[in-house]
């Protein structure tokens, strides 16, 4: 899980930074290889507080305190919110309302039904974490890097002796931090191993009510500072005991193999077989009609298959996961100086958390892919442009391969101004 490509090559360090393996270490009490040989997709990982690198726990990330601040201070705006109680939702239009002069939307928190919802027992459910609260936009990149995966991260703040949810499953994995107060889990096989999300729990209810009814494979209280680990499609149901309880949960998006099938099928398309019509008047619901043109069908597409260009599958999973974790913030007022002010002497470096491929792009031009755009630049700027993006030179006047310092400033410029650079 920690495969890495070499340096310069597809926008990935040679070696994790040690903010991302930090990041890992504060969710797992064991070694990245073992969690991912021996848990990653398969089983649980419970960690208890006193075998993880920081002991006094997640309060950094976001304490009570933090989320009273979030839920009357910051105008908070659905999405960001959900209210659950006696495992439904709460609708929006019971806890939202305009926010005064100025701020008439309608969508927004209001904290005094915020409280008559929490104090009657709902659970309080802050989503998307991981784009407003700064420490949780900085764990979710560094965990992202290490994971090599997309991430979203949520807050629960539950009340009491209070139930948010019953028995379910999610159709991501999920790393749950307990910050404050205790909660007990109860947790089942699943019944559908590996779900899509396109197959969530709801299409099983049955089933899942049935295995939640029989012995948990896990049965633990969490206490502030324990952490566990849930693959996607493990059943679990959790109540807060004598106090509130606050627990973050960092859902992770990991493509699968069935998103390699999608975009196999994607680009089988530009099979002429594959796209032939069935034959005049076949009677599609007579299985007899259907089963020559199905093995006609399964021997194209599989002749297909086997000359499958594994670059046209990595470009099209690379336009689904890149935009699906966003890099670090950037300042841009303090950007737009460091435009202004820039000279050979100036210091800058590739933005956190950002994913860049350089590659050709016709005799004259490179391409820089990023997440959201594709920048053309002159061949002869690939040996400045792959130093600075791979991290070996930081200072501008340093930038190899090209004639002067002008050049060498008109390039760094231009990385700053598309927000690829920031300066140090």
């Amino acid at each position: 899980m920690t495969h890495l490509d070499p340096p310069g090559g597809h926008g990935r360090p040679a070696v994790p930074s040690a903010d991302a393996t930090a990041a890992l270490a504060r969710c797992v009490s064991v070694e990245p290889a073992k969690f991912a040989a021996a848990h990653w997709g398969h089983t649980p990982l419970l960690s208890r507080a006193t075998e993880l690198p920081d002991p006094s726990g997640f309060t950094d990330l976001l304490s009570p305190a933090d989320a009273d601040e979030l839920l009357s201070r910051r105008g908070l705006r659905t999405p960001f919110l959900r209210v659950a109680r006696d495992g439904q939702l709460v609708p929006a239009a019971r806890w939202t309302g305009g926010g005064g002069a100025g701020a008439e939307i309608g969508d927004q928190v209001l904290d005094e039904r915020i409280l008559e919802q929490y104090a009657a027992g709902a659970t309080l459910v802050l989503q998307g974490l991981h784009r407003i609260w700064p420490p949780l936009v900085d764990f979710a990149r560094d965990l992202g890097l290490a994971l090599n995966q997309p991430l979203q991260i949520n807050a629960y703040l539950t009340p009491a002796g209070s139930q948010g949810f019953a028995t379910h499953y999610d159709t991501h994995d999920v790393f749950v931090l307990q910050v404050d107060g205790r909660k007990h889990w109860r947790i089942h096989p699943p019944v559908l191993p590996d779900p899509l999300e396109k197959q969530p729990w709801g299409g099983r209810a049955d089933e899942v009510g049935a295995t939640a009814q029989g012995p948990a494979a896990l049965d633990v209280v969490l206490a502030p500072g324990d952490a566990l680990y849930l693959p996607r499609g493990w059943l679990h149901s959790a109540q807060a005991q004598d106090a509130s309880s606050l627990h973050l949960t960092v859902g992770i998006r990991a493509l699968t193999r069935y998103a390699l099938v999608e975009e196999l099928l994607t680009l089988a398309a530009e099979d002429q077989r594959l796209r032939a019509s069935l034959p005049f008047g076949t009677d599609v619901a007579d299985p007899d009609a259907i089963e020559p043109e199905l093995t006609e069908t399964v021997e194209a597409l599989r002749d297909w298959l086997l000359r499958a260009d594994p670059s046209a599958v990595a470009a099209r999973l690379r336009q689904r996961a890149w935009p699906a974790a966003r890099p670090a913030p950037i300042r841009p007022l303090a950007q737009a100086e460091a435009l202004a002010a820039l000279d050979p002497d100036s210091q800058v470096a590739l933005r956190p958390g950002l994913r860049w491929q350089l590659v050709p792009h016709s005799s004259d031009m490179v391409a820089l892919r990023l997440f959201d755009r594709t920048i053309t630049l002159p061949a002869d700027c690939e040996p400045a442009a792959r130093a600075v993006l791979s991290g070996t030179v930081t200072r501008v006047g340093d930038l190899p391969g090209l004639p002067d310092d002008a050049d060498r400033v008109t390039l760094a410029r231009r990385l700053l101004r598309e927000a690829v650079l920031v300066p140090v």
